[in-house]
């Protein structure tokens, strides 16, 4: 076992952090790719199955409320693709309905090869939020 691996799982048993973190740490180490041996070819990294948002809040009298959300990403390129089925007549209306909403999204430009984009891109994605008290996390496992 090396090192690292090791430090995660004493957090853990120290309740420094949750088994959900311990497995996203681990998961994490595991994507890293250690320098691999002349000639051997390198392992791509696993395709993301779930956008994770985590919200730890500390400014209530009462103890940390914690918000943990995971969104199947298969969910989302299943919705992508049921864009397809709507009637074009349809998709107006619901533009038009999601910009008054202050959303601008046109759902006719929306193609499962963008989502997948999108999803590449996430590894990237930070939020940042303005109060000492509250931690915010939006990722991909």
């Amino acid at each position: 076992m090396n090192e690292q691996r090791r430090q995660i799982l004493q957090m853990l048993t120290e309740d420094k952090i949750t088994a959900d973190e311990a497995e996203r740490l681990i998961d994490a180490l595991e994507r890293q790719q250690p320098e691999s041996p002349q000639g051997a070819t390198p392992r791509p990294n696993p395709r993301p199955k779930y956008l994770r948002v985590v919200v730890v809040d500390n400014s209530g009298g009462d103890g940390p409320t914690r918000v943990n959300i995971r969104v199947p990403l298969q969910l989302l390129r299943a919705g992508v693709r049921l864009t397809s089925l709507i009637p074009p007549q349809a998709l107006t209306r619901v533009n038009a309905e999601l910009n008054k909403s202050g959303v601008p999204i046109d759902l006719t430009q929306l193609k499962p090869q963008q989502l997948e984009e999108l999803i590449d891109q996430l590894d990237d994605v930070t939020v940042d939020v303005d109060d000492p008290d509250t931690k915010v996390q939006v990722f991909c496992e």
